[in-house]
């Protein structure tokens, strides 16, 4: 079977600061780097992406494969014009030049939004399908967190979402796509599909398939009774009418698949009162760390900035948590990533061992979050290349740029030139901090960092420290949502009438309070 393979991923915040560019896609952040043609091959090998899986899976099963153009760039806000028409343009006129081919593969993620389109997945298999044609099976491998819309279904012949979060499945997931793609190819037959929009939001922490309810509707999946099935999330914050929770289905029979997406519709109904869990403000939840830190059990105690994570549109880069490590005279404690190249590239003057005055991080953008201006020891320097083998990033290799520990009292502080979510332990080892031998760890992230940390982890918060992600997609100045969605599992519906209500800025002070579903905040009602 000859097939043609290609990725292009973003997801998109739209209320982000910075755009996709192109140079985005080809430094990657933690994806692949922007690679080409046959070099693909060589670049998947023993990494936990969509491709990975595909191209392990054509091996197999002797595939004359056709690798087109992989491209990812880490989330942020919408995708340049010029960056979505050269990716896809690219695509497009390599299937044009490949000649006959008996399927395509697509490594996607599910909510990518560009300068001029909503739908960034969507518009790329319509120009894939304009080449191919209506009788070349397509398949797609997609992020949990896509914003899947019906246009989208409707252009390809199967698709398969990730069941984990953390992704650690990324690559199992091109390998299954793979291989309905390849039934397709041997057996001339296209599945029926079913497709369900679902009514409300979840914020981005609470979608993890660690915990309870997430946990068990990914574990039902199978049991709805269909060759495919994916349960979507949807990435939160993102002003389109596609934004939100899906199902999708494939089955024998349209009355099967149609079966197994309502399953999974209903079962994630069902679920909306469970989605609740507890988080803390800053000093909240380095007051709480410290006090679990002394108490029974072994290993770190791991905060997440949930509000400031580069896997969201965050920047890597406010201060709340670092002030609040720092009031509290924390012992023992470090915090990563602080994307700042001005001060990595003074520590780097400086030589390591010396002691001056820096002005770390700050998110100019953000009301009140300015730098933390202080005498810091340079412990360690790096130039920021390093192996993260750890499962989410399962074996990719970072480029974070001239890096550097700075210690300020009993807080270390990882400050890099490049920014990448912190989800591997060796993103702090790299500059010389043993994650598992500190008290505290202070990670941008909101889930990722569990497939690596919780291993070790003594305990696991979350903080709402000011950032530019709000933890609570119901502070989000949303103004083109569909009518009736629900912003948070028990909270306000969608209306354009919300389009003309004042907003808390989003992720400021509003933010530090502790969140529960059942208080009335933001006119939240109760489930």
């Amino acid at each position: 079977m000859r097939v043609a393979l290609a990725g292009f991923l973003h997801e998109t915040n739209t209320f982000a600061p910075v755009p996709a560019d192109l140079a985005a896609f080809r430094f990657g952040g933690g994806y692949v780097p922007m690679v080409r043609g046959a070099a693909m091959v060589a670049a998947f090998e023993r990494v936990n992406l969509g491709m990975s899986g595909a191209l392990r899976v054509a091996q197999e099963l002797g595939w004359d494969t056709v690798p087109l153009l992989w491209a990812g760039a880490i989330p942020s806000a919408q995708v340049t014009r010029d960056a979505f028409e050269q990716i896809a343009g690219e695509i497009v006129q390599g299937l044009r030049a490949a000649g006959p081919l008996d399927g395509v593969f697509l490594d996607l993620h599910g909510a990518m939004v560009a300068e001029h389109l909503d739908d960034g997945e969507a518009e790329l298999a319509r120009r894939v399908r304009a080449v191919v044609g209506p009788d070349v099976p397509v398949a797609a491998a997609l992020d949990l967190h896509g914003n899947i819309s019906a246009d989208f279904v409707s252009l390809v012949d199967v698709l398969v979402g990730f069941r984990t979060y953390p992704h650690v499945d990324m690559a199992d997931t091109g390998a299954v796509a793979a291989r309905l793609l390849h039934k397709m190819m041997t057996t001339g037959r296209r599945p029926a599909k079913a497709f369900r929009r679902m009514s409300y939001l979840v914020p981005i922490p609470f979608q993890t398939t660690d915990m309870a309810p997430a946990r068990g509707l990914y574990a039902g999946l199978d049991a709805a009774g269909a060759q495919s099935t994916s349960l979507f999330m949807g990435f939160p914050a993102a002003d389109i009418p596609d934004c939100g929770p899906s199902a999708v289905a494939f089955a024998a029979t349209q009355a099967a698949a149609d079966h197994a997406a309502d399953t999974i519709a209903a079962s994630y109904e069902a679920a909306r009162a469970a989605f609740d869990n507890a988080t803390y403000s800053a000093p909240e939840a380095v007051a709480r760390a410290v006090a679990l830190a002394t108490g029974p059990g072994r290993g770190p105690v791991v905060i997440a900035d949930t509000q400031d994570n580069p896997g969201a549109g965050g920047v890597s880069a406010t201060t709340g948590m670092l002030r609040a490590l720092i009031a509290a005279d924390a012992r023992n404690a470090a915090i990563g990533l602080i994307v700042d190249p001005q001060s990595a590239r003074q520590a780097h003057a400086a030589g390591q061992g010396a002691s001056a005055r820096f002005r770390i991080g700050g998110h100019p953008g953000l009301p009140g979050d300015a730098p933390v201006d202080a005498e810091a020891v340079v412990e360690t320097l790096s130039e920021g290349r390093l192996h993260a083998t750890g499962p989410y990033y399962g074996g990719t290799r970072l480029d974070l740029g001239p890096s550097a520990c700075l210690r300020i009292g009993g807080v270390r502080v990882v400050v890099t030139s490049r920014i990448a979510q912190m989800a591997d332990r060796e993103m702090f080892r790299f500059v010389g901090v043993r994650p598992e031998d500190q008290a505290i760890l202070v990670v941008k992230s909101s889930t990722h960092f569990r497939a690596d940390f919780a291993p070790v982890a003594r305990a696991i918060l979350v903080a709402r420290a000011p950032g530019p992600m709000p933890f609570d997609p119901a502070e989000l100045p949303f103004t083109r949502l569909r009518p009736g969605l629900r912003l948070s599992p028990c909270g306000p519906v969608f209306a354009a009438l919300r389009a003309t209500v004042a907003r808390p800025d989003p992720g400021g002070l509003a933010a530090e309070v502790q969140y529960h579903h059942t208080d009335n905040q933001h006119g939240k009602s109760t489930c």
